[in-house]
């Protein structure tokens, strides 16, 4: 299904928006976005009003179900008949501020045409607090890409933050806000459960070899993924993965929410060991019975 409408005349960039069931989060998305001349939804079959308030709010409006975010970001790149080059990619829960948009609209028309993609990052905002600490400030992530150039790549149940690229790699320091927790507890956790099965499935299926030259890489992104790596396969991960966002990384220092956060991400760290491990015990028991 195509539910179109046109945006207004702007700024020659294409933004696209994933969905199900943001209704509470939609229009502010995409309001923030109303200077670019193309605003697509991609939307996976919502029951509540996201497609309406998205509509009204400046947005055409596809369907398409989802299988992971790097499959429905590439699906939006090849199938949404995007009309610019160089494409924004969102999640509902997240807000383009003034300052970033300023300077979109200021590096975008001088980009070099070797550049395939900038990296990004975002603030994580808890209630009316900003997890500076807690929440690792700032994580590199791809989302402003040229088509052609650069797709996202899957790991778990999100994407390789920042994957190879057939060109040069820039970088825009003015973050976006990400309101991760704007829809309540109830939903956060109903998501992470669906995350962290197919974390645990991502982890049965297959381990990324740890190299001694990532813990000591210029990239910031190499040294991160080889330490994930690596608390993977380290005993008490859950409790370890605490006190790394806790006092590793200062999350002490965002006060009650940065507990709140880290507690809630080390709880999300034991669903995904429960998970593999009871994974790991059925494929162990399928194959003693195979050769029974």
């Amino acid at each position: 299904m195509n539910h179109k409408n046109e945006a207004s005349d702007g700024f020659p960039l294409s933004v696209v928006i994933l969905t199900r069931n943001e209704e509470n989060n939609i229009g502010r998305c995409v309001r923030a976005v109303a200077w670019c001349n193309d605003i697509v939804v991609v939307d996976d079959g919502s029951t509540d009003q996201t497609v309406e308030k998205a509509i009204s709010a400046g947005a055409r409006v596809l369907q398409h179900s989802f299988v992971d975010f790097a499959t429905q970001r590439n699906w939006a790149m090849s199938d949404a008949n995007l009309k610019n080059d160089w494409v924004l990619h969102l999640d509902a829960d997240e807000v383009v501020t003034e300052d970033l948009h300023a300077e979109l609209v200021r590096i975008l028309p001088t980009t070099e045409a070797n550049v395939a993609a900038f990296r990004m990052c975002r603030k994580t905002i808890l209630g009316s607090r900003w997890l500076k600490h807690s929440d690792g400030f700032p994580v590199w992530i791809m989302r402003l890409v040229r088509r052609g150039a650069a797709t996202f790549q899957s790991s778990g149940h999100g994407e390789v933050t920042v994957p190879a690229v057939h060109g040069e790699l820039g970088t825009v320091t003015v973050p976006f806000l990400h309101f991760a927790f704007s829809k309540g507890w109830a939903d956060w956790i109903n998501r992470h459960n669906r995350y962290s099965t197919r974390e645990a499935e991502a982890e049965v299926r297959s381990r990324t070899p740890i190299r001694m030259a990532d813990f000591f890489a210029h990239q910031k992104e190499r040294r991160r993924l080889a330490l994930r790596e690596l608390s993977r396969r380290l005993p008490c991960r859950p409790f370890l993965r605490f006190l790394y966002q806790y006092l590793l990384k200062w999350g002490f220092l965002d006060g009650p929410a940065g507990l709140t956060f880290c507690t809630m991400m080390a709880s999300y760290e034991r669903w995904i060991v429960l998970k593999r491990n009871e994974m790991l015990q059925s494929e162990w028991l399928k194959d003693q019975h195979g050769r029974d």
